[in-house]
């Protein structure tokens, strides 16, 4: 089995003033702002830089045009070189900025580069914010974004960025030692830092672990090795949030391990009360409020307002759906916590958190008639059965339920026992067509589940279904039409992001 690479500690460059001059070779110019931003980073600190892509120019254009538009840089000093890699860019350049959604194991350019960072590599080298890093399968996405919005909405000056396309090369210069920065960090991100030593957040979260890229890693363990770099460099003063292993769950087991191995002090979430004695952390009590409890404050502690050991209520009512978001905003009321914030102001924050755009992201409102309506949600970032489980079961409503898409080698029991469920079952389902959604079909025939599909694209799922709502909608008064794919996009898609937009975009103009 190959080992996974281990990087020199610390980043090449000695300074911000270091990297003028230097030969940068940016490897995935991309359209979701992680390449573009690294870019224009490189560019205003006077680096001469060659981004590549394997795409081509015509499918960069918005990025090219972004950037080439750009009066405040220096255009001079950058060269394109797309559809293709050349082996003397990576072999010439004295630091190679990897994107994370490459493989350094086999990959013939990374193996020619002198030296290699990240955006994320160079930003946590010069940064002095406090880090609140958080990773996981499940709700990492709605997490960061729940714990950036309170945070924010509690007075607090901070930032977001990782994996949730914001580069933090961005806003490096705004960082100080008082604006906290909430990372969204993919286990890949996380890859790309194992031996460096600069990841030392003050909070890290692990969401909920469930099978995922297992046709990159092969196996659990070494899927979860990448997660556990999150707390690998953490110290004294520092906290790790990772799910109770009381929890009902197969992903609980994982919350015991990750406590017993982080150097910092282990916290819990769970979905309800604790069965055995005290419990430090956040869940749910019978009544459905949230609540956290921390222990005694220490010295490495002095600022926490409420480490008294008791319990306080921190979270009340949500504007989202699902129980699932529930914990993620547990997990932010937890954060909020642990920098300060008072739990009246926590609870009234929180009510008022949006979600997050494809996470189960309320958008459109259909009246065909007849008093009938129906409401669109897009969670097209729910890209692992599990995730698209969850989704249909957050409502209390009949859902019309779409997913399907391209296979990453997961299973898809979990998904099919929530669409065999009488308490979750769908109205309907409709599936896009992609190889998970190959995989998926004849778990469905053995369970005597009833399918439309699959579709070639959106327009023609969408029409098929508006014709079948017009057709019956009289059995059916109010419902929520969920389009939670439990695959990932490829093929069909740019990725899960264009697919929801495309989504949104296609529901507007069928159902009008």
């Amino acid at each position: 089995m190959t080992q996974p690479h281990i990087y020199p500690r610390g980043c090449f460059f000695s300074s911000l003033d270091d990297i003028a001059g230097k030969r940068i070779t940016v490897m995935g110019l991309g359209l979701n702002g992680g390449g573009e931003a690294s870019v224009r980073f490189f560019l205003k600190y006077g680096a001469f830089v060659t981004a590549t892509d394997m795409k081509t120019a015509e499918e960069l254009a918005p990025t090219i045009a972004s950037l080439e538009s750009d009066t405040s840089l220096d255009t001079r000093r950058l060269r394109f070189v797309l559809g293709r890699h050349d082996i003397g860019d990576f072999e010439q350049a004295d630091v190679v900025i990897k994107n994370p959604g490459v493989k350094y194991e086999g990959n013939k350019y990374l193996a020619a580069a002198k030296v290699i960072e990240t955006d994320i590599s160079v930003f946590l080298s010069f940064t002095q914010a406090p880090i609140i890093a958080i990773t996981g399968s499940k709700g990492k996405s709605s997490t960061a974004s729940a714990v950036h919005y309170g945070l924010t909405h509690a007075g607090f000056r901070a930032f977001l960025g990782g994996n949730i396309t914001v580069s933090p090369l961005s806003f490096l210069e705004q960082t100080s030692g008082i604006t906290p920065v909430v990372l969204e960090l993919s286990s890949w991100q996380l890859a790309d830092l194992r031996g460096r030593g600069v990841l030392k957040p003050v909070i890290a979260i692990l969401t909920k672990i469930v099978p995922d890229h297992q046709n990159w890693y092969g196996s659990m363990e070494r899927y979860v090795a990448d997660k556990k770099l999150i707390y690998a460099d953490q110290g004294i003063g520092c906290w790790t949030v990772c799910e109770s292993p009381e929890n009902d769950s197969a992903s609980s087991v994982w919350g015991g391990i990750f406590a017993e191995e982080t150097p910092g002090v282990p916290l819990y979430y769970a979905d309800k009360p604790p069965r055995y004695g005290a419990c430090y952390g956040a869940w749910f009590n019978n009544d459905g409020k949230g609540v956290v409890c921390l222990p005694l404050q220490s010295s490495d502690m002095p600022h926490l307002r409420i480490a008294d050991g008791e319990v306080h209520t921190v979270l009340e009512k949500l504007a989202v759906p699902g129980n699932h978001m529930r914990i993620n905003a547990l997990n932010a009321a937890l954060v909020m916590a642990l920098l300060g914030v008072l739990p009246e102001q926590i609870s009234a924050v929180l009510s008022e958190w949006p979600g997050l755009p494809h996470r189960l992201e309320f958008f459109h409102e259909w009246k065909p008639g007849n008093g009938s309506c129906f409401r669109f949600y897009n969670d097209s970032a729910a890209t692992v059965p599990e995730a698209a489980a969850a989704a249909l079961c957050s409502f209390s409503e009949p859902v019309y339920f779409i997913c399907g898409g391209t296979d990453k080698n997961l299973d898809f029991a979990p998904l099919v026992q929530a669409l065999a469920s009488p308490v979750s079952q769908p109205v309907s389902l409709s599936l896009l067509a992609g190889t998970a959604t190959d995989k998926l079909i004849p778990l469905l025939q053995k369970n005597g589940i009833s399918w439309n599909g699959p579709y070639d694209s959106l327009e023609a799922l969408l029409t098929h279904l508006r014709d079948t709502i017009l057709y019956s909608y009289e059995a059916v008064k109010d419902a929520a039409v969920v389009f939670s794919p439990g695959a990932t996009s490829f093929g069909m898609f740019r990725n899960e992001f264009d697919r929801g937009f495309r989504f949104k975009d296609a529901v507007q103009s069928v159902f009008v």
